[in-house]
């Protein structure tokens, strides 16, 4: 009876084991798998999903650029690009669309950062990457963060402004017109550009948050605080060329001279203006280096690998280029020309053509 008992024992334990095998099993099968699995890195899909056109850089630089770089590290793969003309919900369906058609890694440059933090959190629910671009998400963390160091964006453009107003004995306040109040790119933008303002010595007289970056929302502020300030307006700090164009224009709308007045991206239209004496500087970003680093981090995240960024934001593993700012004095040297990122003859029409002949654009 021992030796039948032993037996059976040890039958019993065997199927056990077998069973506890099998119910594993079919345990981990019901994990759902990383999108990547089993899928090479050569045919992966990239989604690329920009934030408005109020800025022209996304149609002409960034979204041109990323995707000649990722054809250049995976001919095979596919990016998905979308630009939700600042629409916040509009990208929402766009990333909800990238992650149906199976993108393995989503870069999105967020119309509204608190609204990106739904389809950063769904993304990675399904074991999609996401790589946040240009503008952080602060509410979530992304998995890589590549953009300009933007608080450094608003000091530049902030001191290079004050200065030239101390060299030049200007009198009066300054206007300050900041980004959208949902993009906290705008919110670290408009940091820096305080503190350069604040302890500059000259009056903020006012400020205004930009809805959706719109140049003419910035234009109609503007004018009203040319009427509220009349003669007492001494220079506009704008955060980007957009608001900067708006300000301008409501200056000349007004008919009274033009301050120096601020901007950052580089657009086209602002090299001309700056060229022509109507707005005193700008921001060269490296839009092509930004654009290529993206490009690379998502290559990275498609073969499986994360990729170590140089410094951390928001808890995210970033990396962060400084630009450089751009005057009348330097834009031939920096912005426009042979190897530059603005070509003389897209600048230098007939309009500008004797202004580029004035400071060396040739």
């Amino acid at each position: 009876m021992k030796q039948r008992s032993v037996r059976s024992f040890a039958a019993s334990l065997s199927v056990m084991t077998v069973m506890t095998v099998i119910v594993s099993a079919a345990a981990c099968s019901t994990k759902e798998p990383s999108r990547s699995e089993g899928k090479s890195s050569k045919d992966a899909k990239i989604a690329f999903l920009m934030p408005d056109i109020a800025s022209t850089r996304y149609e002409l630089y960034d979204a041109p650029l990323f995707k000649a770089k990722m054809k250049d590290l995976c001919g095979g793969c596919e990016v998905l690009y979308q630009n939700a003309g600042g629409d916040a919900s509009k990208q929402q369906q766009q990333a909800d669309s990238a992650l149906a058609q199976g993108a393995d890694v989503l870069v999105i440059d967020p119309v509204d950062s608190a609204a990106a933090a739904s389809s950063v959190r769904t993304a990675q629910s399904r074991g999609i990457p996401v790589i946040a671009y240009d503008r952080p998400i602060p509410a979530v963390r992304a998995d890589y963060y590549v953009s300009f160091d933007n608080d450094k964006i608003g000091a530049m453009i902030g001191r290079s402004l004050v200065d030239h107003l101390k060299a030049t004995s200007a009198e009066g306040g300054l206007l300050q017109v900041n980004g959208s109040p949902t993009d906290a790119a705008a919110g670290l933008i408009r940091k820096g550009i305080h503190s350069a303002v604040d302890a500059s010595g000259f009056k903020l007289l006012a400020e205004y948050d930009t809805p959706a970056w719109e140049p003419g929302k910035a234009q109609s502020w503007v004018s009203g605080q040319i009427s509220k300030f009349p003669g007492k307006i001494a220079g506009v700090v704008a955060a980007n060329d957009g608001t900067g164009g708006g300000s301008i224009a409501a200056f000349k709308a007004a008919g009274v001279s033009v301050p120096p007045v601020t901007g950052n991206d580089a657009e086209l239209a602002a090299a001309q203006r700056i060229i022509k004496g109507d707005q005193y500087n700008t921001i060269s970003k490296p839009i092509k280096t930004v654009a290529e680093a993206a490009a690379v981090a998502a290559f990275s995240f498609a073969q499986g690998k994360k990729p170590k960024g140089e410094t951390t934001l928001f808890g995210t593993p970033s990396e962060l280029f400084t630009p450089t700012v751009v005057t009348r004095e330097n834009i031939a040297e920096v912005l426009v020309g042979d190897g530059k990122p603005l070509k003389t003859a897209e600048v230098c029409t007939a309009t500008y053509a004797a202004a580029c002949a004035d400071v060396g654009v040739t």
